[in-house]
């Protein structure tokens, strides 16, 4: 007989644990490099409250491998499994599976052509452990049905029916306490804690940080509420970093800040910073398992409590065990990108030199995120750290100006290029360099170095919008900084200008409603058409178009459709443009056989035996200047990507990363 995976759905909890250990062990124990690589071959249906994991039956007279023309499926030591290289991805299995089981992945190759193959569960039959999903079940609700365990089933089913018959009102109670413990740990898990914040009215006046440090007694309720979704967590995988959450909660509960800020460095630089600034509801909290029950877990005021208190303590990362290489490594750009590669390669003995046009590390995380987010001295104390790591830096030094690429590749053996991207995109409407117009990132910049008490620069002068009429284009996050920015300054009103409705708003909620509370007004579905000039040639308006949602684009958001005969001019004394970035150019990169695409972005080989490794073998890039504008975490996250893909190249033998 055919053995099969069996799910008891009704104690299923929904957490998808089994799908990453899938996936995991069919990558090696690791998590795969992005999210279309994630394909598992179980996965979790939900219909209302009910949850159900559902795989291949491993049929005795499989009709997939009926139906295969090429003998690609076949009975193999009491299961049906496939042979990739003889599948030709004709998906006659797809249609004969009885159970919607059976896929065909498809891949891009490199000369433009794509592999099809059929993918199916096949019982992890050279994994020694057997089976990675029920291993990894955290609620124990799967087993491997073989004759043995049937014929138990059976007859503990027919034990279990005598019992009743006898004493009915025992039944309840028979056969569940295990998995039960796990269920009621759901359902009782208390509502979900928020950290203070500072009141509306205390935050106008100053630019410091409104969220407050979590208490103890706050972190250990929030760190009781996790209910530990295996050993490789939903939560963890959509994370880009993969950081090891529920095991560092796990050490919060029991009282050890040591142990849990020494595993969340195991894949995270900055934690302190990314518990800050990271969009937790579109990433790890999102995904978490007790979201819809009793609100997610709030894993990011967690990190950020370990962080804080660890560092209070004194804490330094252990680097008693690494020993040099005799290998150097140049860093350009101190940005997050670059900072985590620069960690990834001291701690494996290489000599990193850090190179930054700025006075200061970090990057856009110091200079284009507001104070009122982020502490600007985090980064003066991450510095300390990083230095006496190992990590040298060379600040207030452009690459190209200050020092050449011809020398760095003379001095170095590899280059990395985090440089992020710093050009505004613009929105293509008459007069968007008219006086009072300003992009958003210098306005940003500009307002960090005045309140960190630096000089302006030219390119980018303080702008003051104090008692002015301010409306900022655009829904992101960066749209946000700029309108509390304003609000800070006492500007006299502030609306964000948004194309679509609030739902379909790119940035994080929680900085919308920060926002809002802050006294922010939002005007959505308009769409500016062209800004209006006073006499002097002032900006003094923005013409703009009602719109109504349309059909999806290409990302799944609905594209915004101008309303016929709904223009109407909204006044403005200053317009804030917060459209997004693009790369800045860097012909200094490019000399040195660089390639670029048609946006500007570094070409690097993402998926290549040596990860993030550009078209000159001996640079690497990664993050912004490579992805295009996304987020601190995916920049960190290629950044350590970016530094193994540099070891594999110097043959250096470390450690593979987590």
């Amino acid at each position: 007989m055919n053995r099969f995976i069996m799910a008891n759905s009704q104690h299923c909890i929904g957490c998808r644990a089994c799908e990453v250990a899938c996936v995991m062990a069919h990558n090696g124990e690791e998590h795969v490099l992005s999210e279309r690589h994630f394909h598992p071959r179980i996965t979790v249906l939900r219909s209302g409250e009910k949850k159900t994991p559902v795989t291949c039956h491993h049929c005795e007279n499989a009709p997939c491998a009926q139906s295969c023309p090429n003998g690609a499926i076949s009975k193999h030591d009491h299961s049906v499994q496939v042979n990739q290289q003889k599948c030709i991805g004709c998906k006659a299995c797809v249609v004969a599976c009885p159970f919607g089981t059976m896929e065909i992945i498809v891949t891009p190759l490199d000369n433009d052509s794509v592999k099809a193959e059929a993918h199916k569960c096949d019982l992890c039959l050279t994994r020694p452990q057997g089976p990675a999903c029920i291993e990894n079940c955290p609620a124990d609700v799967l087993t491997l049905a073989t004759p043995a365990v049937l014929d138990n089933l059976a007859k503990s089913r027919r034990q279990r029916t005598a019992r009743l018959e006898a004493q009915p009102w025992h039944g309840e109670a028979v056969g569940h306490d295990v998995v039960q413990t796990k269920l009621q740990q759901m359902q009782n898990t208390p509502q979900r804690g928020e950290p203070d914040k500072l009141s509306p009215q205390e935050r106008a006046g100053h630019f410091n940080e409104i969220t407050l440090p979590f208490r103890a007694e706050q972190a250990q309720r929030e760190a009781s509420r996790c209910l530990k979704c295996g050993e490789h967590s939903i939560c963890e995988w959509t994370c880009p970093l993969h950081n090891h959450i529920p095991q560092w909660i796990e050490r919060v509960n029991a009282g050890d800040i040591a142990g849990a800020v020494a595993l969340s460095h195991q894949t995270n630089c900055l934690p302190e910073i990314t518990g800050r600034v990271c969009p937790q509801d579109r990433l790890c909290e999102g995904a978490c398992t007790v979201r819809d029950e009793s609100g997610s877990v709030t894993i990011g005021n967690i990190e950020r409590y370990i962080s804080d208190q660890a560092l209070a303590m004194g804490w330094k990362p252990d680097m008693s065990n690494v020993s040099p290489v005799g290998k150097r490594v140049a860093v350009i750009g101190a940005g997050p990108a670059g900072l985590a590669c620069a960690d990834v390669l001291v701690r494996s003995g290489v000599s990193v030199t850090v190179y930054d046009r700025h006075p200061e590390i970090g990057g856009l995380l110091t200079f284009g995120i507001p104070a009122f987010k982020l502490d600007k001295s985090l980064l003066a104390r991450r510095r300390e750290i990083f230095t006496a790591m190992g990590i040298h830096f060379e600040l207030n030094c452009e690459v190209g100006q200050d020092v050449s690429m011809s020398q760095l590749r003379s001095d170095y053996d590899a280059l990395f290029i985090g440089v992020g991207t710093y050009r505004s995109m613009k929105a293509g409407i008459p007069h968007e360099d008219a006086p009072g117009v300003y992009d958003a990132l210098p306005f940003l910049v500009a307002n960090t170095r005045h309140v960190m008490g630096l000089e302006s620069t030219v390119k980018e002068p303080f702008i003051d919008t104090r008692g002015l009429n301010v409306v900022v284009l655009g829904g992101g996050d960066t749209a946000m900084d700029c309108v509390r920015t304003a609000l800070r300054h006492g500007a006299a009103k502030v609306t964000c200008a948004y194309r679509r409705d609030e739902t379909n708003m790119p940035g994080s909620k929680k900085e919308v409603k920060n926002a809002k509370e802050e006294g922010a007004e939002f005007e959505f579905n308009v769409q500016p058409v062209e800004l209006v000039l006073a006499a002097d040639g002032q900006v003094n308006g923005i013409r703009m178009l009602r719109t109504e949602l349309g059909d999806a684009d290409a990302q799944g958001r609905r594209r915004p459709v101008p309303v016929a005969g709904s223009e109407f001019v909204m006044p403005a004394d200053a317009v804030i443009m917060a459209f997004g970035f693009n790369p800045h150019a860097m012909p200094w990169l490019q000399a040195q056989g660089v390639e670029t695409d048609d946006w500007g972005r570094i070409i690097a080989s993402v998926e290549g035996r040596y990860r993030y490794q550009t078209t000159n073998p001996q640079i690497f890039a990664g993050g912004d200047a490579v992805r295009g504008a996304d987020l601190v975490v995916t920049a960190m996250a290629e950044g350590r990507h970016a530094a193994q893909g540099i070891l594999d190249w110097l043959e250096v033998n470390a450690p593979k990363m987590h």
